[in-house]
């Protein structure tokens, strides 16, 4: 993991791909999810925030689903993000678990007869806390992602006072994720274990 002889994009590809292993490998994710989660939903900036945008979990990722009929119930404005044709990220406004269906790929997404309405479209600017999935991390808040850049296409439009915070399993921790000049880091990251202080975005 340490050759000096490879290039950034080689070793966030080698990272990726132990990272995923990892993650498909770690054992009881609901309940350290639940854990995880809870840490999530206890911090300053998500108790005072008004909107705040959660991923909904695929695949190995930590869970989100079980704990967003919980942040429905606070009186915040949750909101999820789908992918579009182009490979973008856009903004749903949830306000009902029946608001989502399995859609491609098996991923729980919003309806597509809601995707539309003006009324459930929401810009990032006005996103006050952002949960950001991810593959590996470091303690600096530094990310790989899935390689598509989604996130961090949304995210450069996010307000500078908006909280980037990264969820993730402990085993999803690397000592460095090599970064592009694309890359965004993180205000936070909140394992089962750890709440570190990412660098954000300066």
């Amino acid at each position: 993991m340490s050759d000096s002889t490879l290039s950034g994009a080689e070793l966030k590809a080698e990272i990726r791909k132990v990272a995923f292993a990892n993650r498909r490998n770690q054992e009881d994710k609901d309940s350290i999810s639940r854990r995880i989660m809870a840490t999530f939903m206890e911090q300053p900036e998500y108790q005072q925030a008004n909107t705040v945008m959660f991923y909904v979990d695929v695949r190995a990722e930590v869970r989100t689903r079980h704990d967003l009929p919980d942040a429905l119930a606070s009186g915040k404005k949750i909101v999820v993000p789908w992918c579009n044709a182009d490979g973008e990220l856009e903004l749903f406004h949830l306000e009902s678990m029946e608001e989502l269906e399995i859609g491609m790929y098996k991923i729980l997404e919003p309806r597509e007869e809601l995707r539309g309405l003006e009324s459930k479209q929401v810009e990032v600017t006005e996103l006050d806390v952002i949960m950001v999935p991810g593959v590996g991390f470091d303690s600096k808040g530094g990310r790989t992602g899935m390689g598509k850049g989604y996130y961090d296409k949304c995210l450069q439009h996010a307000r500078p006072d908006a909280t980037l915070t990264a969820v993730c399993f402990d085993c999803q921790i690397f000592e460095e994720i090599p970064v592009q000049q694309h890359d965004i880091y993180m205000d936070k990251v909140i394992t089962e274990s750890t709440v570190f202080a990412g660098v954000g975005r300066g």
